[in-house]
């Protein structure tokens, strides 16, 4: 299968997926799935290969492709600033069937990427799905390409239209640390659910407000947060991005 990502590249699938454990970091509301374990790391690794990247005034997200084999070796995906609500059961959520597979470029050159404008997570944190636009909803997707463990790109009339994460909370972590292996505990699925949406538009913009209902949605999950007894690792670090949140607004 051949798709189009971003404004120039054309990629085929392989069956050589990324064997990475993704890192969902909430800090900086970004997915890791790369071999490097700092900034540094992803620096170094550019010279070695090619693809989309954050340039100076741009947004994209981060797909590197090895410059020998031209395969698929990392991706940087940013979290976008706006939630949409999606109905249950729609097609977005679980159709097709994910499919594993790695890519390969067709060519060996900078393309961009522009980073995905909404997201929906449900609201018990199976899955995060990030979208190019609202309009991606319209049309059912034509693949699903499971490109890491959990992480899939969704493919829409042949173009790379968005990607979703299986399981968010399993891979929250904090910066490039690597996530805890225990499973996570039910309650921090359903804080993480609730965390997305306020650190989101448009009920972020009701914190700024000072919108009194934003407001005692956002001291309710910091409690429930600060409270939360097991799995304190995975809570803390929610918490701390709440906690941010009301100290640089609170009045």
């Amino acid at each position: 299968m051949k798709i189009t990502i971003g404004d120039t590249l054309i990629a085929e699938t392989t069956d050589r997926p990324l064997l990475f454990t993704p890192r969902f970091d909430f800090r900086d509301l970004q997915l890791i799935v790369a071999g490097y374990e700092d900034p540094a790391g992803r620096e170094g690794q550019l010279p070695d290969t090619f693809g989309s990247m954050q340039w100076l005034w741009s947004q994209d997200e981060h797909f590197r492709f090895d410059r020998g084999s031209r395969e698929l070796c990392s991706l940087t995906f940013f979290v976008p600033p706006q939630y949409v609500s999606v109905p249950r059961g729609h097609a977005v959520h679980d159709k097709p069937r994910t499919q594993a597979c790695g890519l390969r470029a067709d060519a060996a050159r900078e393309f961009a990427m522009p980073q995905t404008t909404v997201f929906n997570c449900d609201p018990g944190a199976t899955e995060l799905i990030c979208l190019r636009d609202i309009g991606v909803l319209d049309r059912e997707l034509d693949a699903r390409l499971g490109i890491a463990p959990d992480v899939a790109l969704l493919v829409q009339e042949g173009a790379v239209v968005g990607w979703s994460l299986g399981d968010p909370v399993r891979y929250l972590t904090d910066g490039f640390a690597d996530p805890r292996p225990t499973p996570p505990d039910p309650a921090i699925r359903l804080r993480l659910a609730e965390c997305l949406e306020l650190v989101s538009s448009p009920l972020v913009d009701l914190v700024m407000d000072e919108d009194a209902d934003a407001w005692h949605r956002l001291r309710a999950t910091e409690h429930a947060l600060r409270e939360q007894q097991d799995d304190r690792h995975r809570a803390e670090i929610l918490r701390g991005v709440i906690s941010r949140l009301i100290e640089d607004y609170e009045a």
